[in-house]
């Protein structure tokens, strides 16, 4: 696993330990397992949505605005497994609503 060996392993845990805190540890993994699992997920349904791939960017032409790219939806799947970052995003999304609507 890149060359640590156990001796770095148990420092680099220490280092997290002390900079999370035992309380946080338990909500930063279960966020990372969600994301691994999501990311597992999208790779699913990439592979099997090769074909309707094709009439789905028919329909995007149609649409105003360009789908967010694999990136971007993949960041905000990892990012909604967050604690905390899932409210900031919302009050993003209704901010922009306002903008939107005002402008």
């Amino acid at each position: 696993m890149f060359g640590l060996g156990p001796t770095e392993l148990i420092i680099i845990a220490i280092i997290v330990l002390l900079i999370f805190g035992a309380k946080r540890l338990p909500d930063i993994g279960k966020g990372l397992g969600g994301a691994v699992r999501e990311l597992k997920n999208v790779k699913k349904e990439l592979s099997s949505d090769k074909t309707v791939i094709k009439d789905e960017k028919e329909q995007d032409r149609k649409m105003e605005e360009p789908p967010p790219s694999l990136e971007a939806r993949m960041a905000n799947k990892v990012l909604e497994q967050v604690p905390g970052v899932k409210k900031v995003m919302d009050v993003k999304k209704k901010a922009d609503t306002v903008k939107n609507l005002l402008s």
